[in-house]
């Protein structure tokens, strides 16, 4: 199939229905590339969209953002941290690693001077519903083709 660059309104509800968020995507690319995609099967539910076209794409949780993994939790002392003491519930950061990457965790609670850490996206273990109204729906360029395998485009779905 060949990669498209769509414009479309999505809203996102879990399997029961709830509405978890609204949002406009423009100009995103349906061809995965670049580093790992996390939702590849929205791209592929993209494939062949046509303005004005609406689809309900349903991702079950190993295909959207994975299933909720217990090991991804940790606890710290505030102080093991740089920003530590500043840190409250909800609150997002970077935790570097030996092998120079990095792991994006989340506060999840606070017990005395101990943080409880989540590396996992906040939407892991959930199947998903996508609702989209494409606003545009276009071939997408030999450049724009060859920007994703370089993962110099930010529009592509990851």
């Amino acid at each position: 199939m060949k990669p498209q660059v769509v414009s479309f309104h999505c809203i996102l509800k879990n399997k029961f229905g709830r509405v978890l968020s609204s949002t406009f995507n423009h100009d995103v690319i349906t061809q995965p590339g670049g580093a790992e995609p996390i939702l590849t099967g929205l791209a592929e539910g993209l494939q062949n969209l046509v303005k004005g076209e609406r689809r309900m794409i349903v991702l079950s949780a190993d295909r959207a953002y994975g299933y909720y993994d217990p090991a991804k939790v940790i606890e710290c002392d505030r102080e093991d941290l740089p920003e530590g003491r500043s840190l409250r519930k909800g609150d997002e950061i970077q935790l570097p690693l030996e092998d120079g990457d990095s792991m994006h965790l989340r506060v999840t609670g606070i017990r005395g001077d101990r943080l409880v850490l989540d590396g996992n996206h906040p939407l892991a273990g959930q199947d998903l519903i996508f609702e989209i109204l494409a606003t545009a729906a276009r071939d997408a360029t030999h450049d724009e083709i060859l920007a994703i395998d370089s993962d110099e485009v930010g529009g592509h779905l990851h």
